[in-house]
């Protein structure tokens, strides 16, 4: 294991010694924030701290099976002990590593999922529609719920916009690599010579903002008007002023709800949009910097990156930001993300390992 990482667990093993004579210390329960900090702090460092204990005990043994080699009698056993613990020093090193990977805070969360069509008009609207239909069919797999906050539905059919909320435990986890530039390569329904034609779709995807902290939306920096709803809804939702538009002026970040009877309701879900977005914007930029000193791009969330194309006549899909070809478009399609999305996800550990075995 590379030394860095040994004076990483070294410091950790040293931290939670001293938490728990803060914790032993009678004083400690009067501040409960402080307490409640410290027992947190435990809890995410005693897991790591135990493994590297376990491989602290492990380098003694092998240490001693390396000097029994020299007994004739013992050098058989020493062998064994040998070859079973380079065994089990390969497997703790994983764990370790494993172990020292930055938590992402949001993995646990629910996500707003937006997708937007870009360039190839009808076309790339019908492709929103069977992106939105493939995430659709991905969530139905893990049993989360699935609310549509806002749609624009296009006149052949398929959308020029939409967003969902997605309410699953690991939601963000699971598809916060999905934002950016989704390209399709496709015969359309209303292509008479049978050419392919290109079309594209952006998808922004981003974990919701806590209701009590993380934005803080000032009234002040807040246009919201109110006007009739447009589209399908029934009588009642295109008479009334219900539908809702919130500015936020510092950012010109603009959102729509129109999809409820409730004005109230709307402007709910829109606030709640709106927190989202900014949330993610902080988010984008932050992740912007620390790819910045790396090789992969996948947690930046860069809207203009083409990050995937599909192809239906080779019946393909890749994904550029790994070189990723997997020939089952028809059931990735229908939700089968779960090859694609555990790519992602590896590479990603990946680039952060590398990040913390450079000591970053």
């Amino acid at each position: 294991m590379k030394p860095s990482l040994l004076v990483k667990l070294s410091r950790l093993q040293e931290r939670l010694e001293e938490i728990d004579r803060l914790l032993a210390h009678e004083n400690v329960t009067r501040d409960m924030d402080q307490y409640r900090r410290l027992t947190r702090e435990h809890a995410d460092i005693a897991p790591v701290v135990a493994l590297y204990r376990d491989y602290e005990c492990l380098q003694a043994d092998l240490q001693a099976a390396h000097e029994m080699l020299t007994d004739p009698e013992l050098r058989e056993m020493a062998e064994q002990e040998l070859q079973a613990g380079k065994l089990r020093q390969q497997t703790l090193e994983i764990e370790l590593q494993a172990a020292l990977l930055p938590k992402d805070p949001n993995d646990d969360r629910n996500i707003y999922l937006e997708i937007r069509a870009g360039t190839g008009g009808d076309e790339s609207a019908l492709f929103a529609g069977d992106l939105l239909r493939m995430y659709v069919r991905f969530a139905e797999r893990q049993r989360w719920k699935v609310e549509v906050v806002s749609e624009s539905v296009s006149e052949l059919g398929g959308y020029k916009e939409v967003i969902i909320k997605l309410i699953g435990r690991g939601a963000w986890s699971r598809l916060k690599f999905e934002s950016g530039g989704h390209r399709v390569q496709r015969v359309p329904e209303t292509e008479a010579q049978g050419r392919i034609h290109t079309s594209a779709c952006t998808v922004a995807v981003m974990p919701e903002a806590d209701e009590v902290a993380e934005v803080a939306l000032n009234p002040a920096d807040l246009r919201i008007d109110t006007f009739r709803a447009s589209g399908a809804g029934g009588q009642h939702i295109n008479k009334t002023d219900s539908a809702v538009r919130i500015t936020h002026l510092p950012t010109g970040l603009v959102v729509e709800c129109q999809d409820d009877r409730s004005q109230h309701k709307n402007k709910a879900q829109a606030l709640s949009v709106l927190a989202a977005r900014i949330m993610d914007r902080q988010l984008r930029e932050q992740q912007a910097k620390e790819a910045a000193t790396r090789k992969s791009l996948i947690g930046s969330g860069d809207r203009s990156e083409r990050i995937r194309t599909y192809n239906f006549p080779q019946g393909r899909m890749t994904d550029h930001r790994i070189n990723l070809t997997l020939y089952k478009l028809d059931a990735i399609m229908d939700g089968d993300l779960d090859e694609m999305l555990a790519a992602l996800a590896t590479e990603h550990q990946a680039d952060l390992l590398a990040a913390l075995g450079d000591g970053g």
